[in-house]
């Protein structure tokens, strides 16, 4: 991993720490411990200029999402600690990035609704995967970035390897060698952060060159 890679993965570690830690605490701009973005509010969010503070949401209503998938630009949907399956489908009609650091587990239909996603895809809250989502969030078009997750299962690497563009796992701290052989065999860009690997897993990708 380049020293750049590694700074913009820090970074984003640390703003999901401090984005789960405000809602805990009530600190920062989650100070309200429940917030609902409704559809009323989305229709009147039109970028960065807006009276709308979309980051400042932690639940959404479904045609609320719907509203904000209209925009083909950046969703910065950090606060959001739920999500219904409505809104996942409906966030996955977005074309653009976007950002749902906030949750820190999805349902397999939710998987399956964001996978539609085109754009960038920062899910680096989640800390974990089942299988299903694994297979499902594979067939996601663009950069999918998963830096939250510490151990994937042989089968998670498996359904993960088939994705197809930019995948990040620079979280990772648990890897068989079987599943780090199956990434190496991954068709695009894909980042780790070898000093959180084990060993082992470490030179299987190294020796693959993956970096």
């Amino acid at each position: 991993m380049t020293p750049d890679v590694k700074r913009w993965d820090k970074i984003v570690r640390i703003s999901v720490l401090f984005v789960i830690g405000c809602m805990v605490t009530g600190c920062g701009p989650s100070k309200l411990p429940e917030r609902l973005l409704t559809a009323e509010m989305a229709e009147r969010w039109d970028g960065t200029n807006s009276p709308v503070d979309i980051s400042q949401f932690t639940s959404i209503e479904d045609e609320a999402a719907e509203e904000l998938a209209k925009h083909k630009r950046q969703l910065y949907l950090v606060g959001l600690t739920s999500l219904s399956d409505g809104a996942a489908e409906a966030l996955g009609k977005h074309e653009g990035t976007l950002f749902l650091w906030g949750l820190t587990s999805l349902s397999d239909a939710q998987a399956e609704g964001l996978a539609k996603h085109k754009g960038e895809l920062r899910l680096d809250g989640l800390t974990s995967l089942s299988d299903a989502q694994a297979e499902a969030l594979a067939k996601h078009k663009g950069e999918l970035r998963l830096n939250g997750l510490t151990s994937l299962s042989d089968k998670q690497a498996e359904g993960l390897a088939k994705h197809e563009g930019v995948l990040g796992l620079s979280g990772l701290t648990e890897l068989s060698d079987y599943a780090a052989e199956t990434l190496a065999k991954y068709r695009g860009e894909i980042y780790f952060d070898h000093d959180k690997l084990p060993p082992s897993a470490s030179k299987v990708l190294k020796d693959a060159g993956r970096f």
